[in-house]
């Protein structure tokens, strides 16, 4: 079922040349009042619609998202060759350029015997890339590295990681969860106090935490709450079912039947509780 390499380079010549067409006089009116601005929100969502088919393991959707995904780069270099800045050419040839001389253990005389080191070699030449490029400046923090706009979970697991690949880092996990204790225990002061600026503070201060002791079990957050979430419907789905059931609705419920329901889904779900990984 696999395209040979020829036929993918068909079928991406083609999406290019399908892109054109509707951004052209006379092709798609909505297509064509498309800026920067207004689609680089697709680009995410697109991107987090292929990311749940993943772990919903639906493989012919994941085929099919990964369709819109690729969509997301071909128009974006389209709206850009128009403005004459460039074109998708430009793009796919600064990627393999990239790839080859990031990897010159593979396609040069380097060598690379574990995933660290490739990490490692990988920091090193992007690092050295910048300072070709006059980018790194006098001050510049190592964090620079890690993007601002990413979602702030995804930035704050990067940024205790790279942190921590610096030495700024926990000797054990119970330092952790001293920490965790102590984030928690301030956001009870703020709390207290009724300052909801301090109580923002001290929550971010806590999700952070959160994170850090995620990443000291080798667990992603981003995936590990998208996986809460997919549960949390679940389970309120069977909430909404079990209450309409009996004629009523969420609202009209009271909580302790409510629960009741939740915790009948809870045990409906025992297997994937007994992994380890469930919400409580």
């Amino acid at each position: 079922m696999s395209a040979t390499p020829a036929n993918a380079g068909e079928e991406f010549l083609k999406l290019v040349e399908i892109m054109a067409r509707l951004r052209a006089p006379g092709g798609c009116p909505w297509d064509h009042k498309q800026t920067f601005d207004t689609i680089k929100s697709y680009l995410l969502e697109e991107t987090y619609e292929a990311m749940d088919a993943i772990d919903r393991r639906d493989w012919p959707e994941l085929m099919d998202e990964l369709g819109d995904v690729l969509l997301q780069p071909v128009f974006f270099a389209q709206m850009a060759s128009e403005e004459g800045l460039f074109n998708i050419v430009d793009s796919l040839r600064a990627i393999n350029q990239k790839l080859i001389r990031r990897h010159p253990h593979v396609f040069g005389d380097a060598t690379a015997s574990t995933a660290e080191d490739v990490k490692l070699r990988w920091d090193e030449i992007k690092r050295r890339e910048k300072t070709e490029k006059g980018i790194e400046i006098s001050g510049a923090s190592a964090l620079d590295d890690v993007s601002r706009s990413l979602p702030a979970l995804v930035e704050a697991l990067k940024i205790s990681k790279k942190a921590a690949g610096l030495g700024f880092e926990w000797p054990d996990i119970g330092g952790v969860l001293d920490k965790l204790q102590e984030e928690s225990r301030e956001l009870a002061e703020a709390r207290e106090m009724g300052d909801p600026a301090s109580i923002e503070h001290e929550v971010g201060d806590l999700l952070f935490t959160l994170t850090n002791l995620a990443r000291f079990l080798k667990v992603d957050p981003e995936q590990a709450l998208r996986k809460t979430n997919a549960r949390f419907r679940e389970r309120f789905r069977h909430i909404e079912e079990g209450v309409a059931d009996s004629g009523g609705t969420v609202q009209e419920t009271p909580l302790e039947q409510l629960e009741e329901l939740w915790q009948e889904a809870k045990r409906s779900s025992a297997p994937a509780a007994a992994t380890g990984h469930d919400d409580g």
